[in-house]
């Protein structure tokens, strides 16, 4: 009898184990479709927040490119073609990821569409910085490079973001511009700056966020910044298309 009762507890909490584990089973299922429902939900606003299309500027041939990660984060890009031929273009990159980072983006985009057609560079930097620290988001803050040309002379300024590269089509070389400032949003005061060049036909201007050189090559060696101006280098003359 005792044998028999000893058993039948066995039984008893192998049932119970098993129980256990499919409810922890059940349970890790439904947050991982959860999380993965989330994850297409974040990639679906961050595709809704990029242009359908590049727009079209008499002697401009412009390309734009995204892939998005696994775990999909803020980069965001913009076009807004003005009176006379100008053209802006914002690019941004928001801390964190998520339905987070596409808050940042969406509350970037909502201003950028407001200002743009008659913005001025420094002043909409502020105006976002301004924004962002009202809303009290905590550690969410936002990498941004603008950028203004007509015919051969472009404006440009940025808040934390890779520098501007430019491929010199007349001497085979490419041109580094770094603008300092701190991302939008953050912590202290920046006092943002601009920057004016001359481009000539056949130039090529770069805008990237940092996730380019960070990507990694064949040899799974990350490309670096050095590794992009080498490759810049290399197809700078080429179509950008």
């Amino acid at each position: 009898l005792v044998q028999v009762r000893k058993l039948s507890e066995k039984m008893l909490e192998q049932e119970r184990i098993a129980r256990d584990q499919e409810i922890a089973r059940r349970l890790l299922e439904a947050d991982n479709r959860r999380k993965t429902e989330e994850l297409e939900e974040a990639r679906t606003l961050q595709l809704s927040m990029l242009p359908k299309e590049v727009p079209k500027v008499p002697n401009l041939e412009i390309a734009a490119y995204m892939k998005t990660a696994t775990e999909v984060g803020g980069d965001y890009y913009d076009f807004c073609s003005g009176d006379e031929g100008t053209l802006t273009v914002a690019i941004g990159d928001a801390t964190n990821h998520g339905m987070k980072a596409g808050l940042m983006v969406s509350l970037i985009k909502s201003l950028f569409l407001a200002d743009a057609p008659c913005m001025d560079l420094i002043s909409f930097l502020n105006k976002c910085s301004q924004t962002i620290k009202k809303m009290q988001l905590g550690n969410l803050y936002m990498s941004m490079l603008l950028l203004q040309i007509k015919d051969s002379q472009f404006t440009a300024t940025a808040a934390g973001m890779p520098p501007i590269l430019i491929y010199r089509n007349q001497e085979h070389r490419v041109e580094e511009l770094t603008i300092k400032g701190l991302p939008l949003g953050g912590p202290g005061v920046s006092k943002y700056r601009k920057l004016e060049r001359t481009i000539a036909p056949g130039d090529t201007i770069l805008l990237m966020s940092d996730g380019f050189p960070e990507l990694f090559n064949n040899e799974m060696k990350m490309l670096d910044y050095s590794g992009v101006r080498e490759i810049f280098k290399e197809i700078g003359q080429k179509s950008p298309r």
